[in-house]
């Protein structure tokens, strides 16, 4: 692989980067940062029971005021959303004016909440000067009533009940809506619209672009009352702190006018503060109420009314500009403008998609990307605030009101969101796996995400990461460090410069939380780690992230693993900082050690030295400890017992003549450690690998054998589209466990989950999901680049076919990105068995990217947009046409250059 040289400055899309990361130039000021959904989120929730879902419905938004955020579709704002743009439409029939998505909530969806709209992030580059969206919208009436009904009906083991089975778009009786953005300026958007009747029968569509300001006036602290007017051929926008922006239309549309205020009256049943309130709109056009909009053309929220009949087959197009200056022609050469940056768009792709890609694996790639870059959202919870609003003394921690031991956290970022509607909050593991995607088109904005949970008004005090909005005080993955390591080699690599100055902030901020990792989740001291359910959901026995209903404790394979990889990944950036900084060596030389009790604690456990690692069926569990002493293996063959193969690192062989004495030392410490001696012989222990490269692993090669060998069983973990995340033995020999006359049992699920565990909205009992999907692929990469070519396993296990590991991660990262590539048939089994993906050509290219995806077909399930860290298919259709088979050692000593 050839070492990069710059990217060209005659992209132009990167010289916008550049700008931007340079020289401050505001060029992601204005970007998709309007959430899906900002009804019933925690933030807007200020119940006495918590109920967020049922606090603040779909149904009251249209007239009720935000505290925290706005939503909309397809829209934008400024980086600190006072101003909103966005689009609401009207087919004539719905009884409501379609403003924001709909979906069910948690109670009211067989299989929690679920968005129940089509929509598609199509395209957009990383300053977000071109974008595009696309909707489509029934003709006939919205089924609201239908699609709560029928899912209601279902239970957990029925298919969700979706908008195609409704027929709402039977004979293409639809409209195609696409939303396109492209920026003249920094400040400066242009805004096309245009909407293709797909139906046979001339159709009208109301197309009313919205521009508004976030309620920010009137609650405690408030801001002054910012305004919008009428002006010749244009909506003006005046803001203390933004300053005056106008949104340009044709002259001939009508405005309507009101104010983003609460609907009171019909809300809450008390007086409005005046006469012109948020659902103002809804009730001009849909109810025909002319007195509900003010007629003298000012307020907070406003909207161009376009009225459109579109012939059967046609299409019309309206065009806007939002800018900050005034324009005597804000259309001259705005067709010039859009083209130009299509076309730098498709430039900026081409740079990033490597040479012999086929057109649909670049469709995946932009695609993914797109979304990545659309779930971009401002995040806005200032959590002590939150709490007086409650009426609960913020310094109380008061454990009945939620996040209370936060007080100390401020949000108020753009932040990438796991999903736009159904996740519209960040999530901590989520999040490092969104930096790892991001950082192939945007290596600035995927570090400031990765720095963002590490600074003082995100890390608590006490070193904890927040988890995410539900319970900030949970526990994810502690991958934090793997990406931040990811995300500086990958710079490195391109430029030929390591921004130390990140690695080493991340790396003191990083430390601070693993300490809170070994005093808060390793119960006894003795370096095995407990956590909780640790983001894979229902995957136990038992919820692990509640008080066992045994007693005692689970001393857990994944959060033991998972310790593993923080102190690979921590001492391999220590080795880095050490280049310019002794001290760091000593760092390294105590990460290395913690490494060593981890790893000999998991052969090590309770009174009777009972092992995380079952010699029987070769592989390993959860062990339940209970409270006589005695111990209990879960044999429950799941992604639990494939982590500790993810815990898989390789230094290079630099690291012997750069930091002799670290080497010295680890060796003087296992020398004194009969413990660790012992288990450095019984792990088959080769010294150095391929090149002199040094490994840190849980195990040695005939544990290796075995753990893949299961995993690469298609009986097993291997499905036609990656791995899976629990076994399918256990499809016929479901795990059960007996207690107090109660069986708790883990059967294989491949599609949705059947309990209501952490609301019942996720699966990790059967289906394929992405991020440890990626975490296995880096780890075959290491033992590859360790073992060398030699050593092959079978792959398939069964099939007579000899791999080497590469070809094994290369065999794995194919099946995940076949999930969404078309097969012979016109297929792609991301979309299950719709037809209308697989026939029409106005659903066939686009892509869904789901949560995670059915065990043995592919099929997408879980939230629909979760481009977040599914966006990773945007890493495994490109990775292995840029690293060759001796490519990863290669960039192993990289790393130490």
């Amino acid at each position: 692989m050839e070492h990069p040289t710059e990217h060209p400055a005659q992209i132009a899309e990167r010289r916008r980067l550049a700008e931007a990361d340079e020289s401050g130039v505001p060029w992601r000021r204005w970007g998709p940062y309007l959430s899906e959904r900002q009804w019933g989120t925690v933030r807007e929730d200020y119940s006495r029971d918590g109920e967020a879902w049922s606090y603040f419905t779909h149904d009251q938004a249209r007239s009720r005021a935000y505290r925290w955020g706005e939503d909309g579709i397809a829209g934008i704002s400024d980086d600190k959303q006072r101003l909103c743009f966005a689009l609401a439409l009207w087919n004539g029939r719905d009884p409501i004016l379609k403003e924001r998505m709909f979906g069910l909530t948690n109670t009211e969806g067989n299989h929690g909440e679920d968005v129940k709209e089509y929509y598609f992030y199509l395209d957009s580059t990383p300053t977000h000067s071109y974008m595009k969206f696309l909707y489509k919208y029934p003709q006939g009436e919205f089924p609201y009533g239908e699609l709560v009904a029928a899912n209601h009906a279902r239970n957990r083991r029925d298919p969700e009940f979706e908008l195609l089975d409704t027929g709402v778009f039977d004979e293409d009786r639809y409209f195609d809506v696409f939303v396109e953005y492209a920026k003249a300026g920094p400040e400066d958007l242009l805004i096309e619209i245009t909407a293709h009747n797909r139906g046979a029968e001339e159709a009208t569509l109301h197309l009313l672009p919205t521009l508004w300001f976030r309620h920010t006036w009137s609650w405690a602290g408030g801001t002054a009352v910012p305004g919008l007017r009428e002006a010749p051929g244009a909506i003006r926008a005046d803001h203390d702190e933004l300053g005056t922006r106008r949104l340009y239309f044709a002259t001939d549309t009508p405005t309507i006018f009101t104010e983003n205020d609460t609907n009171n009256e019909r809300i809450f049943g008390t007086r409005n503060a005046g006469p012109y309130v948020k659902d103002g709109i809804d009730r001009c056009v849909v109810h025909g109420d002319t007195t509900a909009v003010n007629p003298d053309g000012t307020g907070t929220k406003a909207a161009v009314h376009h009225v459109l009949s579109i012939p059967g087959g046609d299409s019309a197009t309206i065009r806007l500009r939002l800018t900050d200056t005034e324009l005597a022609d804000p259309w001259q050469e705005f067709g010039q403008l859009l083209d130009s940056r299509r076309a730098e768009a498709d430039t900026f792709y081409d740079d990033v998609t490597p040479d012999g890609t086929s057109e649909d694996e670049q469709r995946l790639v932009r695609q993914a990307l797109a979304g990545m870059l659309w779930s971009k959202q401002y995040y806005h919870y200032d959590i002590e605030r939150w709490l007086a609003e409650h009426g609960v003394d913020p310094l109380g921690c008061d454990p009945s009101v939620r996040n209370s031991a936060w007080y100390h956290m401020v949000n108020d970022e753009i932040m990438s969101m796991p999903d736009t509607w159904e996740y519209p909050w960040f999530a901590a593991w989520d999040l490092a796996f969104h930096s790892v995607a991001l950082s192939l088109v945007d290596i600035a904005f995927a570090k400031s995400q990765l720095d963002l949970l590490l600074r003082r008004r995100y890390l608590h005090p006490n070193g904890q990461i927040p988890a995410y909005e539900w319970n900030f005080g949970d526990v994810n993955p502690p991958v934090h460090a793997w990406a931040i390591l990811f995300v500086y080699e990958l710079e490195k690599h391109r430029t030929g410069r390591g921004d130390r100055a990140f690695l080493e902030n991340s790396f003191q901020k990083l430390m601070k939380n693993f300490t809170w990792w070994l005093n808060r989740k390793d119960t006894d001291g003795n370096n095995l780690f407990q956590g909780g359910f640790l983001g894979l959901d229902n995957i136990g026995v038992f919820n692990r992230s509640a008080e066992l209903p045994t007693g005692g404790q689970l001393d857990q394979a994944d959060g033991t693993a998972w310790m593993a990889l923080y102190c690979q990944n921590l001492l391999e950036i220590a080795v880095e900082l050490a280049a310019d900084n002794p001290v760091y060596v000593e760092h390294a030389q105590t990460l290395f050690e913690h490494f060593a009790w981890i790893a000999v604690a998991m052969n090590r456990i309770g009174k009777d030295n009972e092992s995380l690692w079952d010699e029987e069926d070769g592989f390993f569990y959860d062990v339940l400890r209970l409270p006589d002493g005695s111990t209990t293996r879960l044999k429950v063959r799941s992604l639990v017992g494939l982590i500790p193969l993810a815990a898989t690192s390789v230094v290079g062989s630099r690291l012997d003549r750069r930091f002799p004495e670290l080497l010295a030392g680890a060796r003087e410490f296992i020398e004194r450690h009969p413990a660790v001696e012992a288990l450095v012989h019984s792990r088959d222990a080769q010294g150095s690998g391929a090149d002199g490269r040094h490994l840190f692993a849980l195990f040695g090669e005939d544990r290796l054998r075995r753990i893949l060998a299961r995993m690469l069983d298609e009986d097993e973990f291997l499905g036609p589209h990656g791995i899976r995340s629990l076994s399918r033995h256990h499809a016929a020999h479901p795990y059960t466990f007996h207690l107090h006359g109660q069986t708790y049992g883990v059967g294989y699920l491949p599609a949705e989950s059947d309990s209501d565990m952490f609301g019942g909205n996720s699966n990790w009992r059967g289906p394929v999901w992405f991020p440890v999907n990626i975490l296995l692929i880096r780890a075959l990469l290491n033992l590859h680049a360790f073992h060398g070519d030699a050593f092959t396993v079978e792959c398939p296990t069964g099939s007579g076919q000899q791999l080497n590991l590469y070809e094994v991660a290369h065999e794995i990262s194919d099946r995940l990105t076949s999930t969404f590539l078309r097969g012979g048939d016109g297929h792609r089994p991301v979309h299950g068995t719709r037809p209308q993906f697989a026939k029409d050509p106005h659903w066939q290219d686009l892509l869904l990217f789901y949560e995670y995806f059915h065990g043995d077909t592919g099929a997408g399930l879980g939230a629909a947009h979760q481009t977040g860290w599914t966006g990773l298919a945007a890493v495994t259709a490109t990775l292995f046409r840029v690293v060759g088979a001796g490519d990863w050692g290669a960039l192993r000593e990289e790393s130490l250059s």
